[in-house]
């Protein structure tokens, strides 16, 4: 997959040129393009009493982009902002069947969908992916990071392949597309960028270490960027979500004796409430939100024997079957 990008065209379980893509204006195979950074960009400090743009970001009549929302809760999500009156959604996703059934789902519900087949971690595709998009004349306000895999092995049984692809996707594609998305948002002077990331970014776990690592660098960077982005006052709002484990899937396998596993729908509410009232952090559930406490006060020992042991949560991951890839966190 990597170095290819295939909107969903036509030919065998793809959507046919005739309809779907054509219905969503989905261009052909990407030509080669030079690998290059995009030029550096400048965010202006203004001083501290500067007035924020509204506080409340606006769903009715935008273009929303989701990585991994051809299933799991980045379809749950995209199909709930077009609930709430966003007029466009672009997929991206790199499971081509998937891509086909969720397009043609929502075309039937009378939504206007662009489906993208590409691999995110293949900069040149996303970067081509974007300059079509902008080609087109579609510009994104708000952007969905939800693409995630996780390998679930302990570290030493982890292929080096494991560990390039769960930081690339996790940690680093989200990063990409962002910088490349920001410029219009800065120039429009508005957006919303939503990074789903994982409670596992607050939790040592075993057999999650490189995916708790990829979390970790995932929320550092969200919200460093929102200040940066605060500060210049910009407009461009920035949410971090940290979900527990979600029914979707990809942690099929995992027990979890203490907490409850997440439903899909619970998730995908919150993250359009979220939208809704400019949150900067979503913990699911709530509770999530006391581990950077917890372990503050408590010695990393009988942290481990309360937390970890105690209440099972370094056991979760024992019978993990998981799935190749995924969307949700």
């Amino acid at each position: 997959m990597k170095g290819k990008v295939e909107p969903a065209a036509e030919g065998g379980n793809q959507i046919q040129r005739g309809d779907a893509a054509a219905a969503c204006g989905i261009m052909g195979p990407r030509p080669m393009i030079p690998r290059s950074l995009s030029p550096p960009i400048s965010i202006p400090s203004l001083p501290p009493s500067a007035p924020h743009p509204s506080s409340m970001s606006r769903i009715q009549d935008s273009t929303v982009l989701v990585t991994g929302g051809a299933s799991g809760i980045g379809l749950g999500i995209g199909q709930r902002l077009l609930d709430q009156g966003a007029a466009r959604l672009v997929i991206w996703d790199r499971d081509g069947e998937a891509l086909d059934r969720a397009t043609r789902s929502l075309l039937e519900g009378g939504h206007r969908v662009d489906p993208f087949q590409l691999d995110i971690t293949d900069l040149e595709a996303v970067q081509w992916a974007v300059r079509r998009l902008d080609e087109s004349g579609i510009q994104v306000d708000l952007l969905i990071n939800n693409a995630g895999i996780v390998v679930g092995r302990d570290f030493v049984e982890h292929t080096h392949d494991d560990i390039r692809r769960t930081l690339e996707v996790n940690a680093l594609a989200p990063m990409h597309l962002a910088r490349e998305l920001l410029p219009g948002m800065l120039d429009r002077g508005r957006g919303h960028i939503v990074n789903i990331a994982s409670a596992a970014a607050l939790l040592s776990n075993p057999r999650m270490s490189v995916y708790c690592a990829a979390k970790w660098a995932m929320v550092g960077w969200s919200d460093s960027l929102r200040l940066e982005l605060e500060r210049g006052g910009t407009g461009v709002k920035v949410t971090t979500v940290l979900p527990y484990y979600i029914d979707t899937g990809m942690f099929a396998g995992v027990r979890s004796p203490f907490l409850p596993i997440l439903r899909p729908e619970r998730v995908t509410r919150a993250v359009v409430r979220a939208i809704q009232r400019d949150r900067i952090f979503v913990h699911l559930p709530r509770i999530v939100a006391l581990v950077p406490l917890l372990r503050g006060l408590l010695p990393v020992r009988l942290f481990d024997r309360v937390v970890g042991d105690g209440l099972g949560i370094y056991r979760t991951m024992a019978g993990f079957r998981g799935r190749e890839e995924g969307g949700a966190p």
